[in-house]
Protein backbone atom coordinates (compact mmCIF):
# COMPACT_ATOMS: atom_id res chain seq x y z
CA UNK A 1 0.00 0.00 0.00
CA UNK A 2 0.78 3.58 -0.95
CA UNK A 3 2.25 5.01 2.21
CA UNK A 4 1.45 8.73 0.80
CA UNK A 5 -2.54 7.26 1.31
CA UNK A 6 -2.00 7.85 5.09
CA UNK A 7 0.22 11.19 4.78
CA UNK A 8 -0.78 14.27 6.73
CA UNK A 9 0.76 16.97 4.07
CA UNK A 10 3.21 19.61 5.27
CA UNK A 11 0.25 22.45 4.91
CA UNK A 12 -1.31 20.62 7.43
CA UNK A 13 1.29 20.28 9.84
CA UNK A 14 2.86 22.67 12.63
CA UNK A 15 6.78 22.77 12.58
CA UNK A 16 9.48 24.53 12.74
CA UNK A 17 12.18 26.17 10.60
CA UNK A 18 15.80 26.01 12.41
CA UNK A 19 16.73 29.11 12.29
CA UNK A 20 13.73 30.44 14.52
CA UNK A 21 14.58 31.30 18.15
CA UNK A 22 13.08 29.20 21.37
CA UNK A 23 10.40 31.93 22.29
CA UNK A 24 9.05 31.03 18.62
CA UNK A 25 9.31 27.45 19.11
CA UNK A 26 7.60 27.50 22.71
CA UNK A 27 4.48 29.77 21.37
CA UNK A 28 4.01 27.50 18.29
CA UNK A 29 4.17 24.50 19.98
CA UNK A 30 1.64 25.88 22.93
CA UNK A 31 -0.53 27.16 20.72
CA UNK A 32 -0.98 23.74 18.56
CA UNK A 33 -0.30 21.82 22.20
CA UNK A 34 2.07 19.45 20.48
CA UNK A 35 4.36 17.71 22.53
CA UNK A 36 7.01 17.18 19.78
CA UNK A 37 7.67 19.23 16.70
CA UNK A 38 9.41 18.45 13.18
CA UNK A 39 12.28 20.69 12.13
CA UNK A 40 13.17 21.71 8.78
CA UNK A 41 15.28 24.62 7.03
CA UNK A 42 14.06 27.13 4.59
CA UNK A 43 15.06 24.70 1.46
CA UNK A 44 12.33 22.36 2.91
CA UNK A 45 14.62 19.76 4.24
CA UNK A 46 14.05 17.56 7.28
CA UNK A 47 16.33 18.31 10.07
CA UNK A 48 14.90 16.65 12.90
CA UNK A 49 12.36 17.04 15.86
CA UNK A 50 12.16 18.82 18.69
CA UNK A 51 10.20 18.17 22.11
CA UNK A 52 8.96 19.88 24.75
CA UNK A 53 11.47 18.28 26.97
CA UNK A 54 14.04 19.47 24.91
CA UNK A 55 13.29 22.88 25.44
CA UNK A 56 12.41 22.31 29.25
CA UNK A 57 15.72 21.20 29.80
CA UNK A 58 17.67 23.52 28.16
CA UNK A 59 15.94 26.79 29.87
CA UNK A 60 17.06 24.52 33.17
CA UNK A 61 20.34 23.96 31.50
CA UNK A 62 21.00 28.07 31.09
CA UNK A 63 18.57 29.37 33.95
CA UNK A 64 16.34 31.27 31.77
CA UNK A 65 13.96 33.52 34.20
CA UNK A 66 12.27 35.33 31.78
CA UNK A 67 10.68 34.31 28.75
CA UNK A 68 11.93 37.20 26.22
CA UNK A 69 15.13 36.18 26.91
CA UNK A 70 13.76 33.26 24.85
CA UNK A 71 13.78 35.54 21.58
CA UNK A 72 17.85 35.66 21.48
CA UNK A 73 18.36 31.87 21.92
CA UNK A 74 18.19 29.98 18.42
CA UNK A 75 16.46 26.88 18.35
CA UNK A 76 19.85 25.35 16.95
CA UNK A 77 21.71 25.88 20.05
CA UNK A 78 18.83 23.59 21.63
CA UNK A 79 20.69 19.79 21.97
CA UNK A 80 17.99 17.50 20.88
CA UNK A 81 17.64 14.28 22.55
CA UNK A 82 14.99 12.55 20.13
CA UNK A 83 15.27 12.20 16.42
CA UNK A 84 12.54 10.70 14.72
CA UNK A 85 13.67 9.11 11.89
CA UNK A 86 11.42 10.02 8.26
CA UNK A 87 10.45 7.30 6.09
CA UNK A 88 10.88 8.34 1.98
CA UNK A 89 7.65 8.40 0.09
CA UNK A 90 8.78 5.47 -1.55
CA UNK A 91 8.62 3.37 1.49
CA UNK A 92 6.54 0.30 1.98
CA UNK A 93 3.73 -0.07 5.04
CA UNK A 94 5.87 -2.42 6.49
CA UNK A 95 8.56 0.19 7.34
CA UNK A 96 6.15 2.66 8.18
CA UNK A 97 4.73 0.97 10.87
CA UNK A 98 8.00 -0.75 12.13
CA UNK A 99 9.46 3.39 12.54
CA UNK A 100 5.85 4.21 14.16
CA UNK A 101 6.79 1.51 17.10
CA UNK A 102 9.38 4.42 18.51
CA UNK A 103 7.59 7.47 17.68
CA UNK A 104 4.43 9.58 18.04
CA UNK A 105 4.93 10.36 14.34
CA UNK A 106 6.81 9.52 11.11
CA UNK A 107 8.22 12.54 8.94
CA UNK A 108 7.55 11.58 5.41
CA UNK A 109 10.37 13.01 3.25
CA UNK A 110 11.01 12.73 -0.77
CA UNK A 111 13.81 11.78 -2.78
CA UNK A 112 15.38 15.03 -1.96
CA UNK A 113 14.96 14.88 1.52
CA UNK A 114 12.30 17.58 1.59
CA UNK A 115 9.87 17.07 4.45
CA UNK A 116 6.61 16.84 2.43
CA UNK A 117 4.41 15.65 5.73
CA UNK A 118 3.62 12.95 8.57
CA UNK A 119 2.06 9.83 9.45
CA UNK A 120 0.75 9.79 12.39
CA UNK A 121 0.95 6.33 14.77
CA UNK A 122 -2.53 7.15 15.24
CA UNK A 123 -3.01 6.59 11.70
CA UNK A 124 -1.46 3.29 11.33
CA UNK A 125 -2.97 1.93 14.39
CA UNK A 126 -6.19 2.37 12.22
CA UNK A 127 -4.47 0.55 9.50
CA UNK A 128 -3.08 -2.59 11.26
CA UNK A 129 -7.16 -2.65 13.05
CA UNK A 130 -9.14 -2.62 9.85
CA UNK A 131 -6.28 -4.99 8.64
CA UNK A 132 -7.24 -7.37 11.91
CA UNK A 133 -11.38 -6.94 11.10
CA UNK A 134 -10.29 -7.73 7.88
CA UNK A 135 -8.76 -10.82 8.24
CA UNK A 136 -11.43 -11.86 11.15
CA UNK A 137 -14.29 -11.19 8.84
CA UNK A 138 -12.66 -13.01 6.19
CA UNK A 139 -11.91 -16.15 8.43
CA UNK A 140 -7.95 -15.82 8.67
CA UNK A 141 -6.84 -15.73 12.02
Amino acid sequence: MNVLFFLTPKSEVAYLYEDYSLRQAIEKMEHYRYSAVPIINREGIYIGTITEGDLLWHMKEIQLKDLYNAEDIPLTSIKRHWYNEPVNAQSNIEDVIMTSLKQNFVPVIDDKNIFIGIITRKDIMLYCYNQYKKAQEGGIR
